[in-house]
């Protein structure tokens, strides 16, 4: 979920959109589409959480899996050639150990799997190893690694044994609403106020007054959500959306870097509206261990 500002970067350095693409003004992006795959994707989490929470790991690795086939497409404008199989299936793997033994178990299987996916790249013998095997380490940390602790927040109000809405279940809705408010405040205060940009060369759309308004929703949203959620005090909230924006908004950035090395405007069009996973993820990958370390320590 994009933080300061919600349009999508343009390829280049701005100017009109690619290939007679419409333009959807400030905004950045068909507002109908995006507004309906939201509900979609949220009511699904939802319906995971609040029926069977389980199930939402199954959501987790899914995205996991769509995020590396998304990072694999897009690196390979760089004559970059992911291995797509040890990395979908050691991103999995971290997925379901972090949900069921926790930390520990998810630095081992992260580490297992780098190794795994370097040996399997050695059967492409010399010519550009080092490239493609770096390439690669840094997809598992920056996809499953980062994805893997949604499972261990999840995983603080048990496992396997559902309990309702736990603390897990509720440290999950924190840790999406709170990213939500940051993604609303940016995007309000973005295109009503937005003149002087963050970022001008990375995310030419970003403003500081995008940021303004995302600091003050997550913070908002933050101590609501602690107080009336976990009953903990105000300040933890107050922390939680500091963290939250300043994560979200350096992981859109990077984000925003990454697509114009590569050229692309979105990383797939796999959400309508929206455009690829990885350009919704951004934000969230980059929350969810900060987020999880302070809900850890200080609330649960």
């Amino acid at each position: 979920m994009s933080v300061p500002a919600p349009a999508s970067d343009p390829p280049g350095k701005g100017g009109p959109p690619a290939g007679g693409a419409k333009d959807h003004g400030r905004a950045g992006r068909d507002l109908k589409a995006a507004i309906t795959s939201a509900v979609v994707l949220l009511a699904a989490v939802a319906l995971s959480l609040f029926i069977w929470k389980s199930l939402f790991i199954l959501i987790v690795a899914a995205a996991v899996v769509v995020a590396t086939w998304e990072l694999r497409k897009g690196l390979l404008a760089k004559d970059i050639d992911l291995p797509e199989q040890p990395l979908m299936i050691g991103g999995v793997v971290m997925v379901v150990v972090a949900y069921a033994w926790g930390a520990d178990a998810l630095v081992t299987a992260t580490a297992v799997a780098a190794l795994v996916t370097m040996l399997w790249l050695l059967r492409r013998g010399v010519d550009g190893y080092v490239k493609t095997a770096t390439a690669s380490v840094f997809t598992l940390v920056y996809v499953p690694f980062l994805g893997s602790f949604v499972a261990l927040m999840l995983a603080e109000g048990g496992t396997w044994d559902e309990t309702g809405i736990d603390d897990g279940v509720k440290g999950i809705i924190t840790f999406v609403l709170v990213t939500i408010a940051s993604d609303i405040g940016g995007y309000v205060a973005g295109v009503l106020f937005g003149r002087h940009p963050m970022a001008p060369v990375i995310s030419p759309k970003k403003s500081w007054e995008g940021f303004a308004g995302s600091t003050l929703f997550t913070i908002v949203a933050g101590v609501l959500l602690v107080v009336f959620l976990f009953d903990a005090d105000w300040w933890i909230g107050v922390a939680l959306g500091l963290i939250a924006v300043v994560m979200a908004t350096l992981g859109d950035l990077c984000e925003s870097v990454m697509k114009r090395d590569l050229g692309v405007k979105d990383m797939s069009q796999v959400i309508p509206g929206h455009g690829g996973l990885m350009d919704r993820l951004d934000s969230l990958l980059a929350t969810i261990a900060p987020i999880w370390l302070l809900l850890h320590y200080a609330v649960f």
